[in-house]
């Protein structure tokens, strides 16, 4: 059988500043209040840590429909209806490791869903920055709600908004499954909730999507998905492999 190879990324083994210190979670809040998201919301990112995250690999990309149409004809699933150079989006997060399972067999590798702080690590760098390319927005880095395109692009479209690694796509276009169930960090704010009672799945997904405000495409913006509906919040998944 065909298998689309997959263009990965190595990221070297370091310090992930994670998260959004306490203090700073306020001004975060008021920066994006246009948006309608609570404060609350925001404190989930607390506190601010080190932490140290192994080498991994990372997929350029998000998975495509294209990559997608190869396992849903091999085991029987639902054909995406994107453009085979879109993310695939609608899928769910059993669906996505079991595509990870499948691929992995076929390239006799470990592959899976990055976690939380892989992830974190991928899209941050060494530093602290708020998104992939930096500490400002910047309108046309990213397919998300205001460039008014209302749904997905292909994959890549975006290379100046770029992670420090090179990884692409890490915000907008398409949400991505992260391997972690959600919880509060270690140090968290009593009030920040012990879980996400309304989340549709409680593993963490990370980036945001094509339908989303700006403030999901920041770095340590962390939340379940809120609905059952995955096409229509634009929820894919990215691969992630051991290290070479």
């Amino acid at each position: 059988m065909r298998v689309e190879q997959v263009n990965w990324v190595d990221i070297p083994s370091g310090l992930l500043r994670r998260g959004t210190p306490v203090d700073k979670v306020a001004a975060v809040a008021r920066c994006y209040a246009d948006t309608g998201v609570p404060a609350e919301w925001y404190m989930k990112e607390a506190p601010r840590a080190e932490i140290y995250v192994p080498a991994f690999r990372i997929a350029l990309t998000p998975v495509t429909a294209g990559q997608w149409a190869l396992f849903a004809a091999a085991t029987g699933r639902t054909v995406s209806q994107a453009l085979a150079d879109h993310p695939v989006t609608g899928i769910t997060w059993e669906a996505a490791t079991a595509y990870c399972r499948w691929l992995g067999d076929l390239l006799d590798l470990g592959v899976r869903l990055p976690t939380e702080d892989e992830w974190e690590r991928a899209a941050r760098g060494d530093d602290g920055r708020e998104f992939p390319w930096g500490d400002e927005y910047r309108t046309g880095l990213a397919n998300l709600v205001d460039l008014g395109i209302g749904t997905t692009m292909p994959v890549g479209s975006f290379p100046e908004g770029a992670s420090p690694f090179g990884v692409l796509d890490m915000a907008g276009n398409a949400d991505e499954w992260t391997s972690t169930l959600y919880a509060p960090y270690p140090g968290a704010p009593a009030e920040v909730p012990s879980t996400e009672h309304w989340a549709f799945d409680r593993h963490v997904t990370r980036g945001g999507a094509f339908c989303h405000d700006r403030d999901l495409a920041r770095c340590a913006r962390r939340h379940g998905a809120y609905e059952p509906d995955l096409e229509a919040i634009g929820v894919g998944f990215r691969l992630a492999a051991p290290a070479t």
